[in-house]
């Protein structure tokens, strides 16, 4: 049921088009085969969305992932920022999918989380890119918690099937936390223009 709880995570982190609201039913239908503590953060999400007018829904969720940095759903925006090595992160994704025989549809970047999420129901090299990039994930989840957005919630059991944070793991999330991704520092002249 793991890989049952990735796909409702992804479909719950989505844009809420049609399509993605008409599969509502099938997660509502599939939270109580789940592990019980992740069911118990998707049910909030689920709820949200299945009580909400559909342009109410949507405009929050454009407003929320669309327009706030901190909320991105692109994994390696923490780690990155819009730098150049972000470029050689979203090309390592791209391999990883086509290794694992899977494109990414819609249009969306390699690292997007219900993408991730949706190789993770289906490969394990899904789960191993969501470990690496746990940091976006509890970073995610601290700009949604101040936020108090209902989507933390559906971020929150991502990070429930995956394994206990290591040390290093919180030490990077504190960091990034203080200082924000990294800015792209080449071609940046060191000592001011020259004439």
């Amino acid at each position: 049921m793991i890989a049952v709880a990735a796909r409702a995570a992804s479909l719950l982190l989505r844009y809420p088009d049609d399509g993605v609201m008409d599969a509502l039913p099938l997660v509502v239908d599939a939270l109580p085969g789940m592990p019980a503590d992740v069911a118990e953060q998707l049910r909030p999400v689920a709820e949200h969305r299945a009580g909400t007018e559909i342009g109410r829904l949507r405009r929050e969720y454009v407003d929320l992932f669309d327009f706030r940095r901190r909320c991105c759903l692109h994994l390696t925006y923490y780690t990155c920022g819009d730098t150049r090595k972000r470029g050689e992160a979203l090309a390592g994704f791209a391999g990883t999918f086509k290794a694992a025989g899977f494109e990414v549809v819609g249009g969306e970047l390699p690292d997007y989380l219900p993408a991730v999420l949706d190789l993770a129901a289906a490969d394990d090299s899904g789960w191993r890119l969501l470990r690496d990039n746990r940091v976006g994930l509890d970073l995610l989840v601290q700009s949604l918690d101040r936020d108090r957005s209902v989507y933390r919630h559906a971020v929150e059991a991502v990070r429930r099937l995956l394994p206990a944070p290591s040390s290093r793991d919180l030490s990077a999330a504190a960091h990034l936390a203080r200082t924000g991704p990294p800015a792209e520092q080449v071609g940046l002249q060191p000592f001011g223009s020259v004439r």
